[in-house]
């Protein structure tokens, strides 16, 4: 199947009774604070907001709810936080089909909340999702939840675990033979230096990178903070690059201010270790990057959040100093700011804006959208193009640290489900409002939700399913 897009960050039938899932099995570590009935919910509901550390007790308990017998081809995985922090955080499933879009399927909760649900990833062989949490750590909580999606109808939660060095985790790679690459963007402490963990095929962690003896690949990234959030991987080229976005433990109180990076790493795939660092120079944030597939360079797309460009990535290309990766500005965004890669689409958080750029011919980049048009979203960040390259999902919510932190974006907490015309251009039409449906009234009352990212199965051909 052609992959003909790109989507980088830059800045929702007959039914059926059932309990709430069963927890079991439990985490890799214990919470602190066990569940203890009509102790441990008052206490949870009526604590105080602490300073980056919170009270590490158990999630209200869920309220029952119904789910559906309908059995969509196309399927939505949202990972999401309980919009009151106080419920389990949950991988919410939809019908993404035509006829059903938007029907409620399931909701699968872990065993923690507040873990601020960030990224969310599947296995390659379509069995498994793993949803990252960035905030778990300030609850000393496991920061990776894992899903067996073996009925894609009927999600179950597997396992979680942490690693030691390294806490925050964003970007999620599957890998061929089993198991992921995630990247880590903060150190234990959410500092820096981060890392990029690595999973066996059973989801055990089996490694953090650079590796505490790798004393090359540490050494290049030690001169500016090393805080891996995008990730791409050239499984044929045997590289890999990661951009550094933020010092995580700046965004939360008390911070003497934001601070955020302007690097990328280079990466060898089979040693795990950092070749070089790529620097935008004032880059304000390298939120992501993407290779573009079937470019003959290996060229990669990567997103400067301060500068609001878009730059190009050349991993085999020389500097003039002789270190190996050269990266050159591609577009600007201005103030508003896969085997052919012919269409990229940004979103632009704090503009509540959607861009999408022809880039067919990298000497001569077009802009598809007007920056000037009020779009139908607040705070859109996660973007997805749909298997079958006829849509983008975007979630709208980025990040909201409350009273604990800096960065509190605005949103209005939904999926959209946005339609790609033929000449890669964009058009509005559907969304799932993930308010209305986690609030009271609504499918399952968690104080609201803010559903941050998603994985969409396509099983219109059952031999050959896709996901992405």
């Amino acid at each position: 199947m052609l992959l003909h897009y790109l989507a980088l960050t830059y800045g929702t039938a007959l039914v059926v009774g059932s309990p709430v899932p069963d927890l079991e099995p439990q985490l890799s570590e214990p919470l602190l604070i066990p569940t203890i009935l009509g102790i441990t919910d008052p206490m949870i509901s009526n604590a105080p907001a602490l300073p980056i550390l919170q009270v590490p007790g158990p999630p209200l308990p869920s309220i029952p709810f119904t789910g559906s017998n309908t059995k969509p081809k196309k399927i939505g995985y949202f990972w999401t936080g309980a919009g009151d922090n106080q419920y389990a955080d949950f991988l919410a499933t939809y019908s993404l089909d035509d006829d059903t879009f938007g029907q409620f399927i399931w909701l699968t909760d872990v065993p923690t909340s507040g873990n601020s649900p960030h990224h969310l990833g599947v296995s390659a062989d379509g069995k498994t999702l793993v949803g990252g949490g960035l905030l778990s750590l300030l609850k000393t909580q496991d920061t990776a939840y894992y899903f067996d999606v073996s009925n894609p109808y009927r999600p179950k939660f597997s396992h979680s675990n942490r690693a030691l060095l390294s806490s925050m985790t964003d970007e999620i790679h599957a890998k061929p033979d089993g198991g992921f690459i995630i990247t880590y963007m903060g150190s234990a402490a959410g500092a820096s230096p981060g890392r990029l963990v690595e999973t066996d095929s059973e989801y055990n962690i089996i490694g953090e990178f650079p590796a505490v003896t790798d004393i090359a690949g540490t050494l290049n990234t030690v001169e500016e903070p090393f805080n891996p959030h995008g990730l791409t991987v050239d499984w044929n080229k045997n590289i890999i690059l990661t951009s550094d976005y933020v010092v995580p433990v700046t965004i939360l109180k008390p911070s003497l201010g934001i601070v955020l990076d302007n690097t990328l790493r280079l990466w060898k795939l089979d040693t795990r270790t950092v070749i070089s660092t790529i620097t935008i120079p004032n880059g304000g944030g390298i939120q992501d990057v993407k290779f573009i597939p079937g470019n003959p360079e290996s060229a990669a797309v990567a997103t400067a959040v301060a500068l609001g460009q878009v730059w190009i990535i050349y991993p085999f290309r020389y500097d003039r100093s002789g270190k190996q990766g050269v990266a050159e500005l591609l577009y600007d965004l201005g103030p508003k700011a896969e085997n052919d890669g012919k269409y990229a689409y940004f979103t632009l958080t704090t503009d509540n804006h959607i861009a999408a750029l022809d880039i067919s011919d990298l000497n001569n980049v077009k802009r598809l959208d007007d920056p000037s048009t009020i779009q139908p979203t607040i705070g859109p960040h996660y973007i997805k193009v749909t298997p079958d390259q006829k849509h983008i999902i975007v979630n709208d919510y980025f990040l909201q640290t409350g009273d604990n932190g800096l960065v509190n974006t605005p949103a209005d907490y939904r999926a959209l489900y946005i339609d790609i015309n033929p000449d890669g251009s964009l058009h509005f039409n559907r969304s799932i409002d993930f308010v209305q449906q986690f609030s009271r009234g609504g499918i399952n009352d968690r104080g609201g939700a803010k559903p941050h990212s998603t994985v969409v199965f396509d099983l219109t051909d059952p031999a050959h399913p896709y996901y992405s």
